[in-house]
């Protein structure tokens, strides 16, 4: 059976302000899910994706931060994905999100991260993240939290992208 592309869902949506739920364990449906995941993810095209964008609240996220041209695809996949250290360096990055598209914005984040996660066998595994892929491994564990980039910014900027994002929804409703 191949990948699925799901369906993306636009800020403002509830669903992407809620608490997604710890995995008990790991299931074929689960790993179903992540093959999904990573489809609609490289489709979109974005680098990082977690279940709640899709409308599943569960802790549940996959990343691929491979960018260069003739790199191989680096794709993760995590279960119950955890920081467990941050670094006190912090960077700022021009971040973007799959469910506020075409809007960007400089966030501030721990330069480096630690993550602590189950794999699709159910192995916990526990790497350092530097770069985009600390920024990517942070953004999506946030919507796990119900936490969007732009709640980092200040409210003007805030308001102003949301009032685009529900002019987009309108349109795309429309067509």
């Amino acid at each position: 059976m191949g990948q699925m592309k799901r369906q993306i869902l636009i800020h403002p949506d509830p669903r992407l302000k809620k608490l997604a739920e710890p995995l008990s364990d790991i299931s074929d449906a689960l790993r179903k899910l992540s093959d999904d995941m990573l489809e609609t993810m490289y489709d979109a095209p974005g680098i990082g994706l977690a279940a709640p964008q899709i409308g599943v609240l569960q802790r549940l996220v996959v990343l691929d931060c491979v960018k260069e041209e003739g790199e191989a695809p680096r794709p993760l996949v995590m279960f119950n994905p955890e920081i467990i250290a941050a670094s006190d360096d912090m960077q700022s990055y021009e971040e973007g999100c799959l469910s506020i598209p075409d809007q960007y914005a400089a966030v501030t984040r721990p330069a480096e991260v630690t993550a602590r996660w189950m794999d699709r066998n159910g192995a916990e595994q526990e790497e350092t993240f530097e770069g985009l892929w600390a920024v990517c491994v942070q953004h999506e564990i946030d919507h796990l939290d119900g936490k969007l980039f732009i709640d980092y910014l200040t409210p003007i900027k805030r308001q102003m992208i949301t009032r685009k994002m529900q002019k987009l929804k309108r349109e795309m409703a429309r067509d």
